[in-house]
């Protein structure tokens, strides 16, 4: 029971990180691109605040049932007399989820930063170059987490 609580945390945390990257790039972005510089990026800046905080705790969630679920399949195994070897499936997601971590600390804590630094000086080419910078790293952070969830939904031995 304790692992299926675990395992639904993991899944959800992975949901709302990966399906909010899905909104924010192929569904908010081109919607605001209409928009004047100062209004876009204004709005984009407080959705992705929000969106930020929302992914740090994911993050967060993601990491620690990730681990914590490893070491009670480990653990479990050796006390029954087995030998654990992570599957190649499990090791992939460990470490690409590493790197989106990774990422994202990049995204949030230099990149959201030098867009709220463009806004508060009211400098729209500098904000348009920061959201510019967020977009494409959340498009490489989009696309290793669509190929983690392949590679742990259809295996590599398939």
């Amino acid at each position: 029971m304790f692992y299926a609580a675990l395992k639904t945390i993991h899944l959800l945390s992975i949901i709302v990180w990966v399906g909010g990257m899905v909104f924010a790039q192929f569904f908010l972005r081109p919607s605001v691109a209409p928009l004047a510089p100062p209004q876009r990026l204004r709005l984009m800046h407080e959705v992705l605040g929000r969106f930020f905080n929302a992914v740090l705790a994911a993050a967060g969630l993601t990491l620690v049932t990730g681990i914590w679920m490893i070491g009670r399949v480990a653990k479990q195994t050796v006390q029954a007399g087995g030998n654990f070897t992570m599957p190649i499936e499990w090791t992939i997601m460990a470490a690409l989820g590493i790197v989106m971590v990774g990422i994202f600390g990049h995204i949030r804590f230099a990149l959201y930063k030098r867009l709220s630094r463009a806004l508060a000086n009211a400098d729209w080419a500098a904000g348009g170059a920061a959201m510019a910078s967020i977009r494409v790293w959340v498009a490489v952070n989009l696309s290793i987490g669509v190929a983690i969830v392949v590679v742990v939904t259809v295996g590599l031995a398939s």
